[in-house]
């Protein structure tokens, strides 16, 4: 069974670092778009960032560009999101998905985790 754990999240001043990383297991995503998206309270899940199968191409959103940065190791199975300069209005729960690179939206995308909190106090 297909599954995608992310980890990395927790409580962060603004201005600060944290990693997130998304393990993939019970079959090959080599061959999918990986990417991160965000929910906060009372608010729709929005798309973060996606990195292509080969990892040679990246997409962000306006508001994490230069801050974020997505990335992935096929030979791990792993994707990760590096996010630097941290905001309060980034406090959300992160998901990571799998899709297809033109199915890469929130209600689109084929593979989702479980999400991990990322709080970010002023």
């Amino acid at each position: 069974q297909a599954q995608l754990v992310e980890s990395g999240g927790g409580l962060v001043q603004a201005g600060g670092s944290l990693r997130l990383s998304c393990a993939a297991s019970g079959r090959t995503f080599s061959f999918y778009a990986m990417g991160w998206f965000r929910q906060a309270p009372g608010k729709e899940r929005e798309f973060v960032a996606a990195v292509s199968w080969s990892g040679g191409s990246t997409y962000y959103a306006d508001s994490v560009k230069g801050r974020f940065t997505v990335s992935r190791d096929n030979a791990k199975n792993t994707v990760y999101l590096q996010m630097n300069s941290l905001k309060p209005e980034d406090t959300a729960v992160y998901y990571c998905a799998a899709a297809h690179l033109a199915n890469m939206k929130p209600n689109l995308a084929d593979y989702w985790g479980q999400g991990t909190q990322v709080t970010v106090s002023s």
